[in-house]
């Protein structure tokens, strides 16, 4: 069988995060990423416009897609996307969601709640570091996900994004103004802006520890932790609890999944 060439497509509620991973001798690589801004009114054709765009600008033939993956936590992007990979491919994508093999049982009380982010992260985070693990995602949420020793996905935490506080914060406080998440250079802010980005960097440095402790005592192991996000290694460098920065981990475990699933890929969505 020709190795495949492999789009992977991440939609949250911010941005919409793209990877092609090349095929060679069963190996992957990721070969290119792009990082869009979401917008829920696009067509299928505007997106196609702009992944040929990309593409173009890479240096890639689109024409060489064989096969994509798409998860998606905006539900409206999800049938947009599906109908621009099955004008690029033929057929639809394979679709992060009920009925794909993942290998890890989720114990989650309504399973259908959990983000399909969620468990993409958890994947690749056993994958990587097995379990117990934590997989800690600055974006527009900053979620924890806790999987077990046995590579069960058995929850986490949901906590509001750095950039969303920021912006809710602005938008209730006239004196304040938007601001640079840059480490400040000390703890004590002698300005709006250093006791601002004092507030926002070590606060969620601290907050990101604490909770880690917490999960740990409820799992009764040392858990490691892994993140992602764009925010990751900024706030990673601050706390002692994150141990590895992976900046594509949702991309690796779509392209985990995608693997998991092969056999199935051609089946539709």
């Amino acid at each position: 069988m020709t190795d495949p060439t492999l789009l992977a497509v991440d939609i949250g509620n911010t941005n919409v995060t793209l990877g092609i991973f090349v095929y060679a001798g069963g190996r992957a690589e990721l070969a290119h990423h792009w990082r869009l801004a979401t917008h829920r009114e696009q067509t299928s054709d505007e997106v196609l416009v702009s992944l040929k765009g990309l593409c173009d600008l890479a240096d890639f033939p689109i024409g060489r897609l064989s096969d994509a993956i798409v998860s998606s936590v905006v539900p409206p992007l999800l049938p947009i996307w599906e109908r621009v990979c099955s004008k690029l491919l033929g057929r639809p994508p394979l679709v992060v969601g009920t009925g794909i093999k993942t290998g890890m049982p989720v114990r989650y009380e309504n399973p259908r709640e959990v983000g399909a982010d969620r468990i993409v992260n958890a994947v690749a985070a056993f994958e990587l570091l097995g379990g117990p693990v934590i997989a800690v995602d600055f974006g527009t949420a900053t979620t924890f996900d806790c999987v077990s020793a046995k590579g069960e996905y058995l929850g986490g935490a949901i906590f509001p994004g750095i950039l969303i506080a920021m912006e809710a914060l602005f938008s209730r406080a006239s004196m304040l103004h938007r601001i640079e998440i840059a480490r400040p250079r000390s703890v004590i802010g002698r300005t709006t802006t250093q006791s601002l980005q004092s507030g926002l960097l070590f606060g969620y440095a601290g907050m990101v520890d604490a909770m880690v402790d917490r999960i740990r005592a409820e799992l009764g192991a040392e858990a490691r932790v892994i993140a992602t996000g764009g925010l990751a290694q900024r706030v990673a460098a601050e706390t002692k609890s994150i141990e590895r920065v992976e900046p594509f981990l949702t991309l690796e475990g779509l392209r985990m999944l995608f693997e998991k699933n092969r056999g199935h890929a051609e089946a539709p969505a």
